[in-house]
């Protein structure tokens, strides 16, 4: 099978730090801007950085709807940070015009874990993923407040969950990309591969 092309929303964010992940995973990696560049790859990371920034800018881009419409369709997509707000159906304490993409039935609350200065690192065990536990980089990082029934709670840290996965759409309250640690990204790599497979069935 051909490897994966997977795209990297590159409106604000660690960008770079995921092209590399998911190079490095088995990828072909890209960055994605517009609506026609979205068309063309197979999975998406929504990265972090500002969730109220990246709404804007998506919807400036043109590339919003195209996205929420192919999130609807199984288009598989990774949100770290900022992304996983991104991917939440409802934000707790969303900024005035704050809009997400949506797909997976959670609730999110913003810099949940503190501001800038109180940023951490901490072990975190993630299920699906081999070994050692993860090393967890929260930069003012939200924290899923509660999800639906048909969301997988993958990891929590202090009681509060920090990674989830719906289906085709995996998210993470912490950014693996800046540990040289790729074995998240290796894993949102097989559901792109899954879902490719089953497509080709």
């Amino acid at each position: 099978m051909s490897t994966p092309v997977i795209g990297v929303l590159a409106l604000q964010g660690d960008v770079r730090e995921h092209l590399l992940a998911l190079a490095a995973a088995g990828a072909v990696a890209r960055p994605v801007r517009r609506p026609e560049e979205l068309a063309e790859v197979d999975g998406l990371v929504v990265p972090g950085g500002e969730s109220t920034t990246i709404s804007k800018l998506a919807v400036l881009f043109g590339v919003m709807e195209p996205l929420r419409t192919r999130v609807r369709e199984g288009l598989p997509v990774y949100g770290t940070c900022a992304g996983l707000i991104m991917l939440a159906d409802k934000i707790l304490d969303p900024r005035s015009g704050q809009e997400t993409i949506g797909g997976i039935d959670m609730i999110v609350r913003r810099n949940a874990f503190g501001r800038q200065n109180e940023s951490f690192e901490a072990a975190v065990d993630v299920r699906g993923v081999g070994g050692d536990p993860v090393e967890g980089v929260f930069i003012r990082a939200p924290w899923v407040e509660s999800v639906g029934a048909a969301v997988e709670v993958l990891a929590e840290h202090e009681g509060h969950i920090v990674a989830v996965r719906q289906g085709h759409a995996l998210a993470t309250s912490f950014h693996p990309e800046l540990t040289g640690d790729h074995r998240v990204h290796a894993l949102f790599v097989e559901m792109v591969r899954g879902k490719r497979v089953a497509e080709s069935l």
